[in-house]
């Protein structure tokens, strides 16, 4: 379920690339150019920070997810499955491993 959040938060994060007809445009109000971006998911917040900034396409990103808490033990670690509203692009996981404080990290 974790994960499914946080593919809808990079979803609802990408500011400018996705056409005025696509029904993700009424969601998107974050700028992951200017920094973290917080989301609410199952009533807990979930931070998704990408860099370097600005964001471009076909460079190697560093992807940080904050939680408000360490996920509970035997609990799958979250992933990120890149993608484009309207473009199948295949799989694209980044499998993010914990690094203390409740944050996650992949590349």
């Amino acid at each position: 379920m974790l994960t499914v959040g946080l593919l809808i938060a990079l979803l609802l994060t990408i500011s400018g690339h996705i056409s005025a007809g696509d029904k993700f445009q009424e969601s998107i109000n974050c700028n992951l150019h200017a920094g973290p971006c917080t989301r609410l998911f199952s009533e807990q917040p979930v931070t998704l920070e990408v860099s370097p900034r600005p964001v471009k396409a076909m460079q190697d990103l560093a992807f940080k997810v904050t939680l408000n808490a360490k996920l509970p033990p035997n609990t799958q670690l979250p992933y990120i499955d890149l993608g484009m509203p309207g473009m199948n692009m295949g799989p694209n996981r980044v499998q993010l491993k914990f690094t203390g404080n409740a944050t996650y990290e992949g590349r």
